[in-house]
């Protein structure tokens, strides 16, 4: 952010003003300077937004029950937050930018940044730490290799062959629990079979991995279907800063006398529905649900990602409906000007409301989801899933537009999206993404449906049952950590 700064108040890092054209070009020296700022902030996002909603999640105590309550309001203020954020960054820092200059437009969020920074240290010496337990991905190749080793050898699971696992409380993995065994994925659990106990070098893991690490893995792809299947989402959220904006830049946007609502800025109906939404689900509907089907949350995370897929299909349905009118209604008059500001903003008001809620229903479930089945030792990696699905999601739409183009002639101008909306047809696009949006809600509930937790659920169970499975896994005496006992296969 203070390189970002700098370019945009230094002269000489960055183009002189345009003034009359053709336009002075920015040298490869003042381009450089701008790509590393903008590469620094990716690096630093993605530093910050995986670990962030873990680190908080982190801080409330699972064996407490008043605690582990609390850990999933969290999840809720969390997104809260972040809406609140882009609600200020789509509406006040875009009246700065716009009225003060970029330097202006920068130098706030840079200022802010750096407050946080300070905000963040104060907690130093209160804050509850995970210790770092390495690479997950490492000990994921170390199943897969093995397995693989051993199933060339004919190793099969169950037949006089034995599971190996430390004798300690926790794990070998540092600061991770142990985790029990399962009979999902078993094909895994040759990585842990000893073949030989006396050529076996149980310190050795890409020879020998524990239970705990196979679980571990096994954890990590029970969770690759159901985050398969809400990708769907990701595509339709992206209309919200492509073809919305575009849709509302033909509308009537003026307030009052001679205000005008920026197109830019109409996302914000989908940040103050998230606003007004998560207080009034988390005041109100959680203690109702929870009092009618006795979950701490009132409903499941599965249940609560499928009311939000269903919601993005309702969105879609009504983004398709109220282009067809805004088409329509550019069409049935003579007069230019009236043509192009004839429909009111706000009839794109259903669309992004109900894009907020679906983003708030399914995207807060999966952070709870995520955080729940996730292991102690790839809770980042979970969250770090999760919001790859939005820039998956991105690509994807933009697949899907570049198919659409051509298989619709786009190419001759006479396909359904062109740079002028009056005379494309945005609202089949939409058609298009609210039938995608109907297969993959299905997909989802057979997905979901079928989905068996670590605790041996479908999927969100409580801290208790997770803490006992835990305390099954553990070994009743505990020894000196270079021992290890052989667990009888199942």
């Amino acid at each position: 952010m203070v390189l970002l700064t700098l370019s945009a108040s230094i002269d000489s890092l960055r183009p002189p003003q345009c003034i009359k054209k053709p336009c002075i070009p920015a040298s490869n020296g003042q381009t450089s300077f701008l790509y590393c700022a903008l590469a620094l902030i990716a690096l630093g996002t993605g530093g910050i937004k995986p670990c962030v909603s873990t680190f908080g999640a982190d801080q409330f105590d699972e064996s407490d029950p008043t605690e582990a309550q609390k850990k999933y309001a969290f999840f809720n203020w969390f997104f809260f937050a972040i809406n609140m954020g882009a609600l200020l960054g789509i509406t006040i820092l875009v009246y700065i930018q716009v009225e003060f200059g970029w330097v202006w437009g920068f130098g706030v969020p840079t200022a802010l940044m750096i407050v946080s920074a300070f905000i963040l240290a104060a907690g130093f010496f209160k804050y509850r730490y995970q210790k770092p337990m390495g690479s997950a991905f490492t000990r994921f190749i170390q199943v897969v290799v093995v397995a693989l080793r051993n199933h060339v050898k004919g190793v099969e699971v169950g037949r006089g062959g034995e599971l190996y696992e430390v004798r300690t409380r926790e794990s070998d993995i540092v600061g991770a629990r142990k985790l029990p065994h399962t009979n999902q994925y078993r094909f895994l659990d040759k990585a842990a079979v000893i073949t030989n106990p006396e050529s076996n070098n149980p310190k050795n893991r890409w020879r020998l991995c524990t239970v705990t690490q196979v679980e571990e893995f096994k954890s990590f792809v029970r969770i690759l279907p159901i985050w398969a299947s809400t990708i769907a989402l990701a595509i339709s959220f992206s209309q919200l800063s492509t073809f919305f904006i575009a849709q509302a830049a033909t509308t009537r946007r003026h307030l009052g006398g001679s205000f005008e609502i920026p197109a830019g800025s109409t996302p914000v109906f989908s940040a103050v529905n998230a606003l007004l939404l998560i207080p009034l689900y988390e005041k109100l509907a959680v203690p109702f649900l929870r009092s009618r089907t006795g979950h701490p949350r009132g409903i499941t995370s599965l249940q609560r990602m499928g009311i939000g897929l269903f919601v993005s299909i309702l969105a879609m349905l009504s983004a398709a409906l109220v282009e067809k009118k805004r088409r329509d209604s550019f069409h049935s008059s003579s007069d230019d000007d009236d043509r192009r500001r004839r429909l009111s903003v706000f009839w794109l008001f259903p669309q992004f409301f109900l894009m907020g809620a679906a983003e708030v229903f399914t995207y807060v479930g999966q952070l709870e989801f995520f955080y729940d089945e996730a292991t102690d030792g790839t809770r980042s990696i979970s969250s770090a899933m999760f919001l790859s699905e939005i820039g998956i999601g991105s690509w994807l739409s933009t697949a899907i537009v570049k198919v659409v183009e051509r298989a619709s002639g786009g190419g001759e101008g006479k396909g359904w999206l062109r740079d002028d909306l009056n005379v494309s047809r945005l609202d089949c696009f939409y058609w298009i993404l609210t039938g995608i949006n109907g297969v993959n809600f299905l997909v989802y509930l057979v997905v979901a449906r079928r989905f068996k937790g670590r605790s041996g659920g479908g999927g969100g169970g409580s801290v208790a049952d997770e803490n006992a499975a835990v305390e099954l896994a553990a070994p009743g005496n505990v020894v000196g950590d270079d021992e290890e006992f052989r667990s009888v296969a199942i």
